[in-house]
């Protein structure tokens, strides 16, 4: 009897220590499945702000996911492991009290507990808390990586074989470019409503000046106005006091030959010297004595470069050059500020509206008129890759220079030539098919 009394004070020690065993390891699964989400969920620009704040977690955080490929295989490795165990220990637990059916009732009851309590309920805390949860569990889950990191490097040895022999390769350290991430969350919350478009334009045209050379946002030589050194004094006063520009440049011979860039307070300043300093007249001024030097730049010149430069030199005003030296026109600070914060006008600019919408949806431009500026404008998609601007778009399509009145129909948009002037597209109208 006493016997028997000791067998089944021995059993019921074995079956609660058993569930008391398999409610601890589903504990650390849950404990598992919550950390791999609050660590690849959390934002590191947050986690770096608080770290930033002394927050010890955030740092341990942080650290951890510079290296997400040990992290998440540290972690899959501890909640596998764990839940292999308790699912072992339930069908053992579960035969011995139902027999061979224990098995299906073992395997049903563990699913049920694993997804509610191990896998659902901790990754929908940790999907709604990120940075918090990582912060709490950055601590365990940093001795876990440190305690698992010789296997999951044999793991991570491993798979990177198999796939080899598949044909996939394999680099450890590619990552999105920080750029592109944050371009592609602009544009992801601008879809979703959270951003503005005009926000959106804004932050995307910042990201992009690294992407964008001089050449797409010149002024084109043929539009330049210039100022000829060898005019009579009154005229090159009289042209720069009409122009709308402050800064002009000066050729010499012929307009290839640029000697210099005057400036409009330079040029008061030399005039009000010679009329009441001097005692002379308009006849004695030399457009050579105040105009500054030009300052030259390559047409594949960045624009986020060629900002660098503006403000390193303190100038806002640049010749852009071919490779060969030849002038192909010109570009100022404004024209890379306009870039981000759209056009920028002033009482002396001479504005014309460069997009002119119809009430049937399509818009009429000037061939000249840049994509960037069709796209930002009315928000459409034409690709920019080939060509700049409507013109060199469509000359690139067509193969051809079209003549008034030809239709062409590409990338979902419809071009009508109305206006050429010698070689040149001077109005198109566009309209989204």
């Amino acid at each position: 009897m006493d016997g028997a009394t000791g067998e089944i004070v021995s059993w019921d020690w074995a079956f609660w220590g058993s569930v008391g065993a398999i409610i601890v390891l589903l504990l650390l699964s849950a404990f598992f499945s919550g950390s791999e989400t609050a660590l690849t969920a959390a934002s590191r620009a947050k986690l770096h702000g608080l770290a930033e704040g002394g927050s010890n977690g955030a740092k341990r955080a942080l650290k951890l996911t510079e290296d997400s490929e040990r992290l998440i295989g540290a972690v899959l490795l501890g909640n596998n492991m764990v839940n292999i165990l308790a699912t072992s220990l339930a069908t053992s637990l579960l035969t011995l009290l139902f027999g061979s059916s224990g098995v299906a009732l073992a395997t049903l009851v563990m699913t049920t507990l694993v997804l509610i309590f191990s896998e659902v309920m901790p990754k929908t805390y940790a999907i709604t808390n990120p940075e918090t949860a990582a912060t709490r569990v950055s601590a365990p889950i940093s001795l876990v990586v440190w305690l698992l990191s010789p296997i999951v490097s044999v793991v991570r040895f491993l798979v990177r074989g198999l796939l080899w022999v598949f044909g996939v390769k394999t680099d450890p350290n590619t990552n999105v470019l920080a750029h592109q991430e944050i371009a592609e969350a602009i544009a992801l919350h601008h879809s979703e409503g959270g951003v503005q478009k005009d926000d959106r334009d804004r932050l995307l045209g910042a990201l992009d000046l690294r992407h964008r050379e001089v050449e797409e946002i010149m002024l084109h030589r043929s539009n330049i106005e210039m100022v000829d050194a060898d005019s009579r004094p009154d005229a090159i006063i009289a042209q720069c006091i009409a122009s709308p520009y402050t800064r002009i440049p000066v050729f010499k011979d012929q307009p290839e030959n640029i000697i210099g860039v005057i400036h409009s307070k330079d040029l008061l300043r030399r005039v009000n010297a010679i009329l009441r300093e001097e005692g002379g007249t308009l006849e004695d001024f030399d457009v050579t004595e105040v105009a500054m030097e030009p300052y030259f730049v390559p047409e594949t010149t960045s624009l986020d470069d060629q900002m660098r430069q503006f403000l390193r030199r303190k100038a806002h005003f640049a010749l852009v050059v071919d490779e060969y030296g030849s002038l192909q026109g010109l570009i100022t600070l404004e024209d890379i500020l306009e870039e981000i914060v759209g056009e920028i006008s002033d009482e002396h600019d001479v504005t014309e509206d460069e997009i002119s919408r119809n009430k049937d949806g399509s818009i009429v431009v000037d061939g000249t008129t840049t994509i960037r500026d069709v796209n930002r404008s009315c928000d459409w998609n034409l690709p920019d890759d080939e060509a700049n601007t409507i013109a060199g778009l469509i000359i690139h399509e067509s193969q051809s220079i079209p003549n008034a009145g030809q239709v062409f129909n590409f990338h979902g948009y419809r071009f009508e030539v109305l206006e050429r002037e010698r070689n040149r597209l001077a109005k198109v109208r566009i309209r989204r098919l």
